[in-house]
């Protein structure tokens, strides 16, 4: 008899939950010994990762995937490279498990204090990432957690192949090999089943579009670690530096188009503008971004620039397109990001302490720069070695969520022999 989807991920949901016990327990030594390994497994298995890179990519360009998606999906030997050096860095933090802090005597003589603790299971749901397979998997490992990776059906074979890297870095520690398990199957049933089993799965983790993580967020019957939206800006202040300005603008949006982190809104103060922006638009053009732009820009920049549109200012292009928006103080520039960001990631650019503090204190997003691109928040690029997710919530964890986000506190305590009275 054929075992169901729902049968399957019941098995994988137990041998989870069974793993998770051995990782709770097992030494900082043994975690790093299984991310070692796995990194050399993937050094040694370059050539498979492609070949089964390019089996995917040929049928997504088959099925029509666009040029986003595509971008997404590519392993490119940059990226292997990458994945390694995530594991190895990884591997060389700080073990967050065990440590206890804020150990006190209480006047009934007993201590009490924090100690660190993984989450226990971790359910991974992403798309077409297959670098997602590493940093989830290295992160939720040093960690302690056991996890369940359900990637997409478009990112299979990658998936695989780097499944079975990971698995031979978990044999060589002596660690069970339930700790790293990625869904074979491409049913979305599986989806389902794995967001549904809080006796087995004590977190999900989201990464994908919109449309998937509002599905989760809304059927999951386990808590969800997520960010649903990406509309990140760039504030060019009326004190900015114009080169810094001009630098971190074009970067922000055009080092690549498709992550969450990309700038999708430039706001620029009107006293600036003059300065700033035709350069940039000259830049932007070169790349070829489409701009759509307030009055004010389209006057400044000529007719080749769109009119943006009330719903231009809400959107996450994940594309060559950027809206642009000329500002009259600091407080405008502020109250749009407010209203219309995702408290993702947004930037100011100036050389005004003042108006700096005042970004950082006032803009409610989960990372806040200055004088920085958007394009560094990343888990890796915060020396987290490598990150599951980022998320917008306000509760756990927020922003790039690495090794920390993964784990919980329990209170302790130490008597010897006290009781109650």
């Amino acid at each position: 008899m054929t075992e169901s989807v729902l049968d399957y991920m019941t098995r994988l949901g137990r041998s989870a939950r069974e793993a998770s016990r051995v990782l709770a327990r097992a030494s900082t030594a043994q975690k790093n010994r299984a991310l070692q390994a796995a990194a050399r497994a993937l050094d040694a298995a370059r050539d498979e990762l492609v070949a089964a890179n390019e089996q995917d990519l040929a049928q997504g360009r088959a099925n029509g995937l666009d040029a986003a998606m595509l971008d997404r999906l590519a392993l490119t030997p940059k990226d292997i490279d990458s994945m390694i050096e995530g594991l190895r860095q990884v591997a060389a933090l700080p073990d967050p498990i065990g440590a206890i802090r804020d150990m006190r005597y209480m006047p009934s003589g007993i201590q009490v204090g924090k100690m660190r603790v993984p989450l226990g299971v971790v359910g991974i749901i992403y798309e077409s990432r297959p670098n997602v397979t590493i940093d989830a998997a290295s992160l939720c490992l040093k960690s302690g957690n056991a996890t369940i990776l359900r990637g997409g059906s478009e990112a299979i074979h990658s998936n695989r192949a780097i499944a079975r890297c990971i698995a031979q870095g978990l044999l060589e520690a002596e660690l069970p090999a339930a700790s790293v398990q990625v869904v074979e199957t491409t049913d979305r049933a599986a989806v389902g089943a794995l967001i549904a089993m809080p006796e087995y799965v004590d977190v999900i983790v989201p990464r994908g579009g919109k449309g998937l993580i509002e599905r989760i967020s809304r059927d999951a019957r386990v808590p969800v670690i997520k960010h649903l939206d990406g509309i990140c800006h760039v504030y060019i202040d009326v004190a900015a530096d114009p080169q810094k300005a001009i630098r971190i603008a074009d970067n922000a949006k055009t080092q690549r188009f498709a992550p969450c982190n990309t700038m999708e809104t430039l706001l620029v103060h009107q006293a600036i503008a003059a300065e700033v922006l035709p350069p940039l638009a000259a830049i932007y053009r070169d790349k070829g971004v489409e701009l759509r732009g307030c009055a004010a820009t389209r006057a400044l920049l000529g007719a080749d620039v769109l009119e943006a549109t009330e719903q231009d200012w809400a959107t996450e292009y994940n594309a060559p397109i950027l809206s642009i928006r000329l500002v009259d103080s600091l407080d405008a520039a502020i109250e749009h990001i407010n209203r219309y960001g995702s408290q993702h990631t947004d930037a100011i650019v100036t050389e005004n302490f003042t108006d700096a503090r005042r970004f950082l204190t006032e803009v409610d997003s989960s990372s806040v720069m200055v004088n920085a691109s958007t394009r560094f928040a990343d888990g890796f690029e915060y020396g987290l070695g490598a990150e599951i997710g980022i998320s917008t919530d306000k509760l756990h964890a927020r922003g790039p969520v690495g090794l920390e986000g993964l784990t919980s506190e329990k209170y302790v305590v130490l008597g010897d022999g006290h009781i109650r009275t």
